[in-house]
């Protein structure tokens, strides 16, 4: 059973060979994961300092300014005096061993009492040595140590979040392997002019995934975490769980990358003809209202701002989607006609509008046979 093509429509198969071709096609998908989590737990180090870098750039404050509105986390402060520590060991090594060799000059000039030759020399030599001891710590002070990572608190967690991290990477990666092997088996059950629906359907739904999700990694991700991390720091020693952060970084990603389907689920409804672009177009308020709830949700930050930058590519897609729905959309009525906006003319008839030939103009009167 050949699986890298899809069966034609036309071909008839049993059910043994539906389940045949089934299992091959879950094989390869099974196989292009696997192959996909190698390449990303080789990789998983650089993977790691991608989705670090939000949480990074949340607590990295620039301690050499007077601004301390940021630094009110007691680890940002500790991390500042961390960096001035090791900016005056670094400034104070040289001048150490300046000193002692001026000392050592000293001691070793004509003129000078034995008594003053022996402290300078010995004065010298502690001066040097304080040097040596200073050029070593200086040289151990950590590199960006006002940044932040991820903190793990068990025993088996940095494997474990190493090997998620990795396998949400290995997903992502595969998800266009495995679409297409999904595709190609629910192929021949769609007559041709379905299947020429549904191939740019299924082409789009791995696009625009991958442009949610880097959507959201470069502007929504940065921003929610910043806004977390610094909300009211002062009263905490903020410390991330790896396994919490690298959680929330995934669903807020993949929610972005799901919100990014707009355009697939309109075409949906629209080449199904549950509802027309006309009907779409009519509840566009509520569709806004949706954005603005959701936008909110995503990037939980108190700026409207923010908002409404996660809001804007949502709004777009909805308009492409309904100028694409107008070109592709079917002949004839939808399939829930109560859905519908009602017209103008389906108003109730007035009394104006009644037969001419009731008497009365326009009241009926029914006669009382019980008389």
């Amino acid at each position: 059973m050949p699986a890298i093509r899809p069966v034609g429509h036309e071909e008839r198969l049993s059910l043994i060979e539906h389940l045949d071709e089934l299992r091959t096609r879950i094989i390869l998908c099974i196989v292009a994961f696997v192959l996909s989590f190698s390449l990303c737990y080789w990789q998983n180090d650089r993977i790691l300092d991608i989705i670090n870098v939000p949480l990074d750039h949340a607590h990295r404050v620039d301690c050499k300014t007077s601004d301390r509105k940021k630094a009110d986390d007691a680890l940002e402060r500790s991390g500042c005096f961390n960096e001035a520590v090791g900016g005056y060991l670094k400034a104070a090594a040289p001048a150490l061993t300046h000193a002692a060799r001026t000392l050592g000059a000293i001691a070793g000039a004509d003129g000078v009492s034995a008594a003053t030759r022996t402290q300078s020399a010995q004065t010298a030599r502690e001066l040097q040595a304080a040097a040596v001891q200073a050029a070593r710590a200086a040289a151990l002070t950590p590199k960006a140590s006002t940044g932040r990572q991820p903190v793990t608190l068990g025993v088996t967690e940095p494997f474990l979040t190493t090997v998620t991290v990795s396998a949400y990477a290995a997903l992502l990666l595969a998800l266009p392997f495995i679409l297409f092997q999904l595709y190609a088996f629910v192929l021949p059950a769609f007559s041709n002019e379905e299947r020429r629906v549904a191939l740019p359907l299924m082409t789009m739904v791995p696009v625009l995934f991958v442009i949610g999700v880097v959507f959201g990694y470069f502007l929504a991700l940065p921003r929610a975490v910043s806004f977390l991390q610094n909300y009211n720091d002062g009263a905490f020693d903020i410390l991330v769980q790896a396994k919490d952060y690298y959680r929330f970084c995934t669903l807020l990603l993949a929610a972005m990358g799901v919100l990014f389907q707009i355009p697939i689920g309109v075409l949906a409804i629209v080449r199904l003809r549950i509802l027309t672009v006309k009907q779409l177009r009519s509840y566009r308020g509520y569709a806004l209202i949706l954005f603005a709830v959701v936008a909110a949700v995503v990037t939980p930050t108190p700026d409207p701002f923010t908002m409404l930058i996660a809001m804007a590519p949502l709004v777009v897609l909805y308009e492409i989607s309904l100028i694409l729905g107008r070109i592709f959309q079917p002949s004839g009525e939808p399939r829930f006609g109560f859905l519908a906006d009602r017209d103008e003319d389906d108003e109730e008839l007035s009394d104006d509008d009644a037969p001419a030939d009731v008497p009365g103009g326009g009241e009926l009167k029914v006669p009382n046979d019980l008389d």
